[in-house]
């Protein structure tokens, strides 16, 4: 039996065997007294039998490692495994990219983990193996060249003798501890005794401990004379006490710097008292007072030796109390989030004694016999927060409720607002305190940190913080990641972490204001319709054009392809979408079953995704069993009541999975006005025609829920039928339900005027009333086109038209008369002011009723027209004319300009927190009471009761007259003329609210283009209402695409609003421009500008008779150009029209831009010119133009010409640089169009206009709000204009006349380098002369020219012959002028300018044209009425002369010394 002896050392087990014999013969073993010559014979003995040897190495397995045979992290077996051998010279100087941690340890499982098949090996290998170079990379040495050497003292010891920190604790004091160990600091008091010990071999190397100064120092030592009587005497110390020498470098570094400091104490021993004060303040004066800070603080620290005296320390006191700002001389600073705390606070702070410990050590204790103060200094009481005074701001601090904490603020620690931060005397959290502590491990601080951060949004929200923080909070927040945080957030398994994500969540994205607001204008015209809250920033990569095939998928692709968090940056919306949070939210409502909060956040926060757009509507759609889960626990058709709190409390319940909740009906109603098909889905795929007839068949009280909530469900029922009305749908519930809806409209009368106490629920009353209004509305339109889409199916029966509703016009004629008293009911409490608000909110639905019927009613085949006029003219003179007298109905009036959210745009602007990726109507905190959507607004009453008198004037053309006092009356008047002069931004914010007023102003205009005609008092302001139409037509933002096509038919080239066509306008024109003749004639200066074209025909009184007279065909003109709006127009129609049948969305078209370009007038120029560039692209040369486009031309400069004379151009829309623009159009659209002769006639009549004092004084070439859409810049124009000119302008002075315009001095010399460089060659061809120049000729020579280059080319122009006066007067006086200034200025200038000014007068002296000669050197000042366009010297001025001799002298002197050439 083979015998085994076995013994184990650390990992590896030795196996020890018996001897035995090989091939029959026995090995010896090595015995004691072998030699290495006997062990090398046995070796070589036992190797050449071929025996297994006697011990045995076996590996024993790591636990941590896995079992024996599995593989190692270097990729080799354990058992027989041999190490990797690592070559030095192999490794990168640089470590890779991605280092990466320390290893791990390792499961003895791993071997069995799943390994997946997408798992990449390389990047496996990446994560999972170490490379060396994360432990060994490039080694670089430390500097030690300025480093003192000193040597160790000899002692007769053979070794140093070792110490004990208690030998040195007496020491200890000399050395400032900081915050270094204990023995650290024995090593520095040992080092600093050694080193302040004497010794003659190492002076220069053993001052280590000493300070040198420089020379600015030893200015700074100069304050310690100031209060020393013996002020000249020698300096104290020996040394210098700020800075060391060891940065001189060399062994005789610290040497230099003892003598330089020498030096500069003999220096101050030879100054004078008031020398040193005077350099005493002319270096406080210079420094920045942070340097003196750290000079003393620097000062004040003397390690080197004894204290210093008591006159230093006067003198010391001296200098702070002149260098160092007190409080009241500082202020204190905004608070910031992202500013530093001062680190000079913590520097000044005592050292922590045994004293200021809360716990006292006690004999006995463990390594506490000698205490190490400063690490104990945590568990000392916090020291009060003082009010600092520093300029600097602050770290905002929040408390759990998200209010500010002051940084003075002093509030007690059982608040739990002291935590282990930067800062922790302080209370209060900041946002990246916030951030790490809702990445805790511990649950309670998770739900506390995403709290206090929903908290902090909501009053960031609301405006909170304006006054207070620098920065915007939800700006701040996005950028380190917040959406991301919330989204991981939601994902916790942890109830309370996931409920405070939500709420969170609510909180950035939700604004309850707007929504409030959005509520309360959905009863008004057009109220139900709103704009998308898309962003209106688009990413770079977007805005790049693409073919038009294959565009969506493009952008589905790029889309894909972004990252969230670039998504995030643009659009929060789409970003959430992306990451699938709607598959979250399903899941908290369907699965979790949070509480009634927040199932309310969720609600709202789905709702703000669906406000978002169409498409982010119909991803909550069509998300997997989200409707589902919400009208099947939210919206039940039965339910179980619930224990209720107290009457009129808040509502108590522990769930709300199983009731009908307000909220999801709304979000329902959302999703409808999406879209007509979204409707028509939740209706009948979605089981929610069944679920209305439950909700709206019972009284709001006989619902079994707490009364608040039970009005706000039937409200919000009633608001969602009305959007399926108003895409005539579910108008058969309308049959079903008339019983009850009447029974309701028999209830308006005591809303109006309660006999008893207000209730309650008196407002939530009065909404759900008029929203049952708004729904009658909406089926009245509904039956109005019942009998024109019968006829149409009937006539053509596979037609697309919609098919007729199932209710009839019969259905709803009965409603008339409940309104109709319930409209006398609310007049007659308008006075009341406790009712007021509500009745004027019920009358302004009614009169919108009233409207609607009498629209539809003439189309009706049972119209009776005398019967209907008879009631019409009872309803006018019982109701609406003593409602225009009414007193409360004047004070509406008065109200208009004061509530005009474009009379005071203030009142619209965005918060502060507007971020652009989540816009928002910005109504934080609510509208004022008298504002456009406050409570009390007067434009929903006066935009129903303009809508009825229109409605009725349309029909009854005898009642128009009576209406007139709304139109005349004074307070009307001046809205309007204050609307004229405003200019409202075009944001979000604004153009919600805008869209109300726009409608109040379009019914104005009808009113008054029915009464104008034939009423003598309100004809007299017909030229107020054309500017109100021309002042709309480029503000009236998408959706109101019909308002413009209506405005421009029947209004804008209306001649009745344009009186002064024939009311002695042209004649008026005629004699203004006799004035300026005259003023002309008499003013050297102006040019006369009657030389431009003296033809009676082309009087500017003559062509504005001719214009006024072609007025229609100027209306057909521009209704042709705008032909490419009709789809946008047709969609419009229908919706204000009421086509309920055709209406296809209630979401208006993003808002992006106006619904007309605000340079409309130019439209015809801007098409033509579109035209010929396409058919350039194309490669079609554009000869001549078709005879229509000539008209058109000739329609678009008159129609300009009649704004720019009567109408003050248009309005402040469109600048005089954009009209430059357009108009140039019309030299590049053709190459004979701007030759023809009514072109010519007006072009110059409006060149004329556009060169007016006013007009020049506002033109701006560089564009400072942005260029006009399809212009990049106007340097690009003017080359096109440039070499059009030389191309085909045949020297035509009108054209000529565009190109001088811009040459004028003030603007950019680019442009007249583009001239004179690259286009010189037009110069013999821009003939226009002095008389024909439309501005006057100092605009160009005035002030002097600057630009070194362009004078050189003027003078290369003149020299070569390429600028003559006979082929370009204008410009030859321009170059004259300039140059004959900048020859003779004696201004100071570089080097180089003066070189070449010298230059050009010495060539100017020798010039061979006596003539141009002449001119340059005795030019004395421009002038329009010479013959060569300035005035001329006779001779030289002495100033001059002199000049002129004394450069000539100077050269002649230098060629004199260079060989006498000159």
């Amino acid at each position: 039996m083979e015998m085994h002896s076995t013994f184990t050392h650390s990992r590896f087990c030795y196996k020890l065997d018996q001897p035995h014999c090989t091939g029959g013969v026995m090995l010896g073993r090595p015995k004691p007294g072998d030699t290495e010559d006997d062990l090398l014979r046995y070796q070589d003995r036992f190797l050449a039998s071929g025996g297994d040897p006697g011990v045995q190495v076996i590996r024993r397995p790591d636990k941590r490692r896995g079992e024996p045979g599995t593989r190692t992290p270097a990729g080799e077996t354990e058992l027989g495994a041999t190490r990797d051998i690592v070559s030095m010279d192999e490794l990168p100087e640089q470590p890779p990219s991605l280092t990466p941690a320390p290893p791990q340890k390792k499961s003895r499982f791993r071997s069995d983990r799943v390994r997946f098949e997408k798992d990449d090996p390389a990047e496996r290998l990446d994560r999972e193996d170490p490379h060396l170079t994360a432990v060994l990379s490039r080694i670089i040495e430390r500097d030690t060249s300025a480093v003192p050497v000193s040597f160790p003292a000899f002692t007769g010891a053979p070794f140093p003798k070792v110490f004990h920190r208690s030998e040195v604790k007496d020491q200890q004091a000399s050395v400032p501890p900081g915050r270094r160990s204990i023995f650290a600091q024995n090593i520095a008091t040992r080092t600093a005794s050694a080193v302040s010990e004497p010794s003659q071999n190492d002076a220069s190397a053993g001052i280590t401990g000493q300070r040198l100064a420089p020379p600015l120092s030893e200015k700074m030592q100069s304050h310690q004379t100031d209060s020393n009587p013996s002020i000249g005497a020698p300096l104290r110390g020996a040394a210098p006490r700020l800075v060391s020498g060891q940065g001189l470098g060399g062994p005789g570094g610290l040497t230099a710097a003892r003598q330089i400091h020498l030096e500069n104490e003999a220096l101050l021993r030879g100054m004078s008292k008031a020398e040193i004060l005077q350099e005493q303040g002319r270096l406080l004066a210079q420094l920045d007072p942070r340097l003196v800070s750290f000079v003393k603080s620097k000062k004040s620290k003397d390690v080197s030796g004894p204290a210093r005296s008591q006159e230093d320390r006067g003198t010391e006191g001296q200098m702070d109390t002149q260098t160092e700002p007190t409080l009241s001389d500082t202020e204190e600073g905004p608070i910031d989030m992202d500013s530093e705390t001062e680190g000079r606070d913590k520097e000044s702070e005592p050292p922590v004694t045994v004293e200021d410990l809360p716990v006292k050590p006690q004999e006995g204790w463990v390594h506490m016999n000698q205490l190490e103060p400063e690490k104990l200094e945590w568990i000392k009481d916090l020291p009060r927060p003082r009010k600092r005074g520093t300029r600097q701001a602050m770290q905002a601090r929040f408390d759990f409720s998200g209010s500010l904490i002051p940084p003075d603020a002093d509030l007690p620690p059982h608040l739990g607002l002291h935590h282990h931060g930067e800062e922790p005397q302080l209370a209060g959290y900041s946002l990246q305190e916030l951030f790490h502590l809702s990445r805790s491990q511990v649950t309670q601080q998770r739900s506390l940190a995403l709290t206090t951060l929903a908290r902090i949004l909501r009053k960031a929200r609301s405006s909170h913080f304006a006054s207070s923080l620098r920065g915007s909070v939800l700006s701040t927040l996005l950028d380190a990641g917040l959406l991301f945080l919330l989204r991981f957030s939601l994902d916790d398994s942890v109830g309370g972490v996931m409920s405070a994500a939500v709420h969170a969540l609510w909180a950035l994205l939700v604004a309850p204001d707007d929504e409030e607001c959005l509520d309360s204008t959905f009863s008004w015209l057009q109220g139900s319709t709103t704009f998308p809250l898309l962003p209106s920033e688009k990413p770079e990569e977007e805005e790049e054009e693409e073919e038009e095939e294959g565009v969506k998928e493009a952008e589905e692709k790029r889309e894909e392809r972004r990252a969230d968090y670039d998504i995030a940056r643009t659009d929060l919306i789409k970003a959430l979408l992306k990451m699938q949070v709607l598959a979250r939210l399903r899941y908290i409502l369907e699965v979790v079953r949070p509480g009634p909060r927040v199932v309310q956040d969720v609600l709202e926060v789905l709702i703000r995704i669906a406000r978002h757009s169409g498409t982010s509507a119909s991803q909550v759609l069509d998300s997997p069993r989200l409707m589902q889960t919400v009208l099947s626990e939210f919206l039940p058709c039965s339910w179980t009541p619930h224990p209720l709190g107290p009457p009129g409390g808040p509502l108590t319940l522990e769930t709300t999975h199983g009731l009908p909740v307000a909220t999801a009906m709304k979000l329902v109603r959302v999703l409808a006005c999406s879209g007509r098909h979204a409707c028509a889905r939740l209706f009948n795929s979605l089981g929610l025609r069944e679920r209305l007839s439950r909700y709206l068949a019972l009284e709001p009280q006989d619902l079994l829920l707490e009364p608040h909530e039970a009005v706000r469900l039937s409200t919000e029922a009633l608001r969602l039928w009305s959007i399926a009305a108003g895409y005539g749908q579910t108008c058969d519930l309308y049959r079903e339900l008339y019983p009850i809806l009447v029974r309701a409209l028999q209830c308006v009368p005591s809303l109006v005027a309660p006999r008893g106490p207000v209730e309650p629920l008196h407002t939530l009353s009065v909404h759900r009333a008029e929203a049952l209004i708004t729904l009658l509305t909406n089926i009245t339109l509904t039956a109005g086109s019942q009998e024109e889409l019968q006829r149409e199916q009937t006539r053509n029966p596979e037609s697309d038209a919609p098919p007729p509703p199932p209710v009839e016009w019969s259905h709803v004629t009965g409603l008339r008369p409940f309104l109709l008293g319930s409209l006398k009911s609310c007049v007659e409490v308008l006075s009341d002011p406790l009712l007021r608000e509500g009745a004027q909110r019920l009358s302004a639905a009614i009169l919108l009723y009233l409207g609607s019927f009498y629209t539809q009613l003439p189309a009706q085949s049972s119209f009776q027209p005398v019967q209907s006029l008879q009631e019409m003219e009872s309803l006018s003179s019982e109701v609406l004319e003593p409602l225009l007298s009414h007193q409360a109905v004047r004070s509406m009036m008065s109200e208009l300009r004061s509530c005009s959210a474009l009379c005071n745009p203030n009142s619209c602007s965005t918060g502060p927190e507007s971020i652009p990726s989540l816009p928002s109507l910005s109504c934080c905190g609510g509208k004022p009471v008298l504002s456009l959507a406050g409570s009390q607004s007067p434009f929903p009453f006066m935009t129903g009761l303009c809508y009825l008198l229109h409605a009725m004037a349309s029909t009854h053309r005898g009642l128009a007259g009576k209406f007139s006092p709304l139109l005349v009356s004074e307070p009307v008047i001046g809205y309007l003329r204050c609307c004229c002069e405003a200019t409202p931004p075009l944001s979000l914010s604004c153009g919600w609210l805008l869209r109300h007023e726009y409608q109040l102003q379009y019914l104005l205009l009808k009113l008054a283009a029915r009464l104008i005609p034939v009423h003598a008092a309100v004809s007299q302001h017909a030229s107020l209402y054309h500017q109100v139409a021309m002042a709309m037509l480029p503000r009236l933002l998408p959706g109101s695409e019909h308002l413009a096509h209506d405005l421009l038919s029947t209004l804008t080239f209306n001649p009745d609003f344009i009186p002064e066509g024939r009311c002695g306008g042209p004649e008026a024109a005629d004699l203004n421009q006799l004035l300026h003749l005259k003023e002309s004639h008499s003013d050297p200066s102006h040019n006369p500008t009657s030389q431009l074209d003296p033809s009676p025909s082309s009087s500017l009184g003559a062509l504005l008779r001719e214009a006024y007279s072609h007025l229609p065909s100027l209306r057909g003109c521009y209704l042709t150009h705008l032909s490419q709006l009709e789809p946008l127009v047709r969609r419009s129609r229908e919706s204000y029209l009421g086509c309920t049948p055709s209406v296809q969305t209630q979401l208006l078209p993003p808002l992006s831009g106006p619904a007309l370009p605000s340079d409309w007038p130019f439209l015809p120029l801007v098409t033509l010119y579109e035209c010929a560039g396409q058919a350039e692209s194309r490669g079609c040369a554009v000869e001549t133009l078709p005879p229509a486009s000539v008209e058109s031309a000739v329609c678009c400069l008159q129609w300009v010409l009649v704004l720019e004379h009567w109408r003050e151009g248009g309005g402040k829309a469109v600048t005089p640089a954009v009209k430059l623009c357009r108009l140039a159009c019309l030299f590049l659209c053709g190459s004979d169009l701007f030759l023809e002769p009514p072109v010519q006639r007006y072009g110059w009549a409006v060149l004329r206009s556009l060169c007016s004092p006013p007009q020049q004084a506002t033109l701006d070439l560089g564009f400072p709000g942005s260029p006009p859409p399809g212009l990049a810049s106007f340097q690009d124009l003017y080359s096109a204009l440039l070499a059009q000119f030389e191309a085909v302008s045949f020297g035509d002075p009108l054209f000529g006349c565009f190109l001088l315009l811009p040459l004028q001095r003030r603007f950019s010399a680019e442009l007249r380098l583009a001239v004179f460089g690259e286009h010189v060659g037009l110069l013999r061809s821009l003939g226009v002369t002095l008389a024909q120049l439309p501005v006057p000729l100092q605009l160009f020579t005035s002030p002097p020219e600057d630009s070194l280059s362009l004078l050189q080319l003027y003078f290369r122009a003149l020299v070569t012959g390429a600028l003559r006066r006979a082929w370009c007067p204008v410009l030859y006086a321009v170059a004259i002028a300039h140059l004959n200034t900048f020859l003779f200025s004696q201004e100071p200038a570089p080097q180089k300018v003066d070189t070449a000014r010298r230059g050009l007068l010495r060539k100017t002296y020798f010039l061979t044209d006596e003539v141009l000669r002449t001119h340059l050197l005795l030019f004395k000042l421009p002038r329009v009425d010479s013959a060569l366009g300035f005035e001329m010297y006779e001779q030289l001025p002495p100033i001059r002369d002199k000049r002129l001799n004394t450069v000539l002298g100077r050269d002649r002197a230098e060629g004199g010394r260079n060989g006498g050439a000159v």
